[in-house]
């Protein structure tokens, strides 16, 4: 038996035993008449490759047990319309996070009516199916979500915004309804994040960085039992800079600006009986305009745009068990010239979920990853993990466990 199989069986064996105990934490208490609901989640992963290092990890060495995070939220409901609650997050993925925490978002909602509502605060940005529940572990079925749409590295820099949204639920009668959120705000980064990550690694600091966002996302419920179908739009920026420490241009102060930075997005999601499928299509229409003395008065314009999409299937066998597929396929604008794997990055992957309890999960995936996207996409693979270079082709075997309360 490899040692792969045998960390698997261990971790089945020890799951196993925690199953048998329902854990039920309590999770709300009183203070001044009103309700406060307090629930967390931690996880913890296994990850192994036979080439290539991926997320910053060390996976091709042996396999590693370096991706853990975990999360807390408080809630509360003020008056009958008016809701606050915020959460705080921490992670150590490879390289990624070191357990600094952030504040992943911070809100107060007030609903007027279904079909209207507004939230402000630090907000999470409502983008395709899972943009808004990526750190609800406990939904997904799979270990990792598709990577071309939902990249782990750069989660903080998607997942909210800071500024407000509006919101609601519009009844269309035998039509089914409508679900809306508009919104406006500042981007956030995480200085521990594949932004930071990825620049340094490539010999640029950044110091500083910002931008705006806004956006709507429309998703109609339909009359048809199961089946959502939505489309999301955002304009975005990013205005960074800093300097070369390292290579040919060391000591050179530089400015990116991302003009345009936009995004459309279409999907659908469809649950009947025990299955479940879903799919996603985003296009990715992003122009870097790159500032130096070096480059002269003119910007330097590079077309750092793609294509993402996804389509899965998952099926419950049973309460405890549900099995799963994905097709996720990275699509690189400009890739590498001469090299047809900067192109792309295709990811089949298949999953087996476990639910060992109501609040403990187990999730064995494996990935059959093609292609490793361009040297300016920081797609998971980074030069600076690598540096004898990107094989073709990673499978990838993933072993993740999820306890939440």
């Amino acid at each position: 038996m490899t040692r792969t199989y045998r960390l698997l069986a261990s971790a089945l064996v020890g799951a196993a035993a925690l199953s048998a105990q329902d854990i039920s934490p309590y999770t709300s208490f009183s203070l001044f008449d009103k309700t406060f609901e307090f629930h967390g989640f931690v996880s913890e992963g296994y990850a192994d490759s036979n080439d290539n290092n991926y997320l910053t990890m060390k996976t091709s060495k042996g396999g590693t047990f370096d991706m853990t995070d975990a999360g807390v939220n408080l809630s509360t409901k003020l008056t009958d319309r008016l809701r606050v609650g915020a959460q705080v997050y921490a992670r150590d993925i490879g390289e990624l996070g070191k357990w600094h925490p952030t504040l992943d978002w911070a809100f107060v909602d007030y609903k007027f009516a279904d079909w209207f509502g507004v939230r402000a605060g630090k907000v999470k940005t409502v983008l395709g199916l899972y943009n808004d529940t990526q750190d609800l572990e406990s939904l997904q079925t799979w270990a990792l979500l598709p990577q071309s749409a939902y990249p782990l590295d750069l989660r903080a820099s998607n997942i909210a915004h800071i500024g407000g949204d509006f919101y609601g639920n519009i009844s269309l009668r035998r039509a089914g309804s409508l679900t809306y959120t508009a919104y406006a705000g500042l981007r956030s980064f995480d200085p521990w994040g594949g932004y930071y990550y990825f620049s340094f690694a490539n010999g640029f600091n950044i110091e500083h960085i910002s931008g705006h966002t806004e956006g709507f996302d429309l998703r109609w419920n339909t009359p048809v039992s199961g089946l959502t179908i939505g489309s999301s739009w955002v304009n975005s920026t990013i205005n960074r800079g800093g300097q070369w420490f390292n290579g040919p241009f060391a000591g050179y102060y530089y400015d990116i600006t991302d003009n345009p930075e936009r995004t459309i997005a279409g999907y659908l999601d469809f649950v009947h009986d025990k299955w479940h499928f879903s799919a996603e299509f985003r296009n990715f229409n992003n122009i870097d305009e790159i500032s130096a003395s070096l480059f002269g008065s003119a910007p330097f314009p590079f077309n750092s745009g793609d294509q993402q999409s996804y389509e899965s299937a998952a099926y419950r066998i049973s309460k405890y068990v549900e099995i799963g597929t994905y097709y996720s396929h990275f699509h690189v604008d400009t890739p590498n010239a001469g090299d047809p794997n900067s192109s792309h990055i295709n990811d089949n992957t298949i999953t087996a979920r476990f639910d060992l309890n109501t609040h403990l999960d187990l999730k064995v995936e494996e990935h059959f990853i093609r292609g490793y996207g361009g040297a300016y996409a920081a797609e998971g693979f980074y030069t600076s993990q690598n540096p004898e270079g990107f094989k073709p082709n990673t499978n990838l075997f993933l072993v993740r466990t999820g306890w939440n309360f």
